[in-house]
């Protein structure tokens, strides 16, 4: 076998082993884009060797999503096929998976587009089918392939093998045991999981060039890292993942943050982001580019606009020591702290998802249609765990984790 078929092999085997945990006799969904075939393929050779009953694989195109916002009737424009709606549904309803692969080969192809239209394009039914999935339905996980203009848009050339390299060392594919690198390293993010579940911090302060930002944390809420239950099924559902992660009060966010790395959504790029809220709420939003794009996209529902994830993440992490903005929020939001507007993260506060939408909300647990991360750590942002009771602990300085 050629090296880089083998390559792809060993990859498409750690997202099923590892990633998803496929189960013998589930039936599993694949998310791609027509460029993403070949890993596509792979990873239906792995899921059948692994007993799967079945691979059904949805690819999309770019740019027929593109002709539907340029020319769609404005009434059109969000209109969420209800077959695709029903396909979540339904390997909700029969225990199956999903796997979603990234690594936009066009990751400004609507740019020139009406940014409002691209906004409105978005379909919400779709979107919220797969957030009810991904809320512990289905074990699920999210993997990239590299592709040449992914590499293009990262290193302004199309040097496949470069990116395969980055992408190699972000997902531990470059060691000599793969799972057990993984183990090992779901097994440290557990421990700092731990730790900052034994402060029961009420609130972070973050403080750095253009944020001066504090977020409440839920009363109730645990912190949570790299692996994910569901269907009493355990699994990674991001690959890679760096991050502890937990669902902040979204009644209690206060201040200005500004993004770290560009934000890649809906075909734009949305680079030198800042938020302002105040209550929880964003009031005032601005960009440098794809602002319009961004702010119909906060504008989607009620919940769009307030916190539904906090995360931290230290500077030195796999993805971050390639030193790449992967302009891709899979290793992006790997590489430095992030918060997340829209949906919580609902296995974070153990009530939540017991609850009506409505009832949350009102205990401080958003709810949203969209989750879209941003970044806004770096070397320079400090971040603080402060007690109810007032003490101030150090947490992360100059990209160190101090806890």
């Amino acid at each position: 076998m050629p090296a880089a078929d083998d390559r792809l092999s060993r990859y498409a085997r750690l997202a099923v082993q590892v990633g998803l945990n496929l189960q013998p006799g589930q039936i599993l969904g694949v998310n791609a884009l027509v460029e993403h075939a070949p890993l596509a393929r792979a990873i239906a050779r792995e899921a059948y060797a692994a007993g799967a009953r079945y691979v059904d694989v949805y690819y999309g195109d770019q740019h027929v999503r593109r002709a539907h916002i340029a020319s769609a009737a404005d009434a059109d424009l969000g209109f969420s096929p209800p077959w695709q709606v029903g396909r979540y549904d339904e390997l909700g309803r029969v225990g199956g998976a999903l796997i979603a692969i990234s690594g936009n080969p066009e990751p400004e192809l609507y740019a020139d587009l009406d940014g409002e239209r691209v906004g409105k394009a978005r379909m919400r039914e779709v979107a919220e089918a797969s957030l009810r999935l991904t809320d512990g339905l289905v074990n699920w996980a999210i993997v990239a392939y590299p592709n040449e203009g992914w590499a293009t848009t990262v290193f302004g050339g199309p040097d496949v093998e470069r990116l395969w390299e980055a992408v190699g060392h972000a997902v531990r594919l470059d060691t000599a045991d793969p799972v057990a690198a993984w183990r090992e390293h779901i097994a440290r993010l557990k421990e700092r999981a731990a730790v900052l579940n034994e402060r029961r911090f009420d609130h972070l302060r973050y403080r750095g060039p253009g944020t001066d930002l504090t977020i409440g944390l839920h009363a109730e809420s645990e912190w949570q890292a790299a692996s994910d239950v569901s269907n009493g099924i355990e699994h990674v559902a991001n690959m890679p993942t760096e991050e502890v992660f937990t669902t902040p009060d979204s009644r209690r966010v206060d201040g200005t943050v500004r993004s770290t790395l560009p934000l890649q959504i809906q075909g734009n790029i949305v680079r030198d982001l800042e938020i302002r809220f105040e209550n929880g709420r964003a009031v005032e939003v601005h960009a440098a580019s794809a602002e319009d794009v961004m702010r119909t996209h906060m504008a989607t529902d009620e919940g769009a606009a307030r916190l539904g994830e906090v995360a931290l993440v230290d500077g030195h992490s796999a993805v971050g020591e390639t030193g790449l903005v992967f302009y891709d929020t899979l290793f992006d939001e790997n590489a430095a702290s992030h918060i997340a507007l829209g949906a919580p993260i609902l296995q974070a506060v153990p009530w939540a998802s017991e609850l009506e939408p409505e009832a949350r909300v009102a205990q401080g647990v958003n709810n949203s249609s969209i989750h879209t991360d941003f970044m806004i750590g770096s070397n320079e942002l400090e971040v603080d765990g402060l007690t109810a009771s007032g003490e101030t602990v150090p947490i992360l300085r100059n990209g160190d984790w101090l806890l």
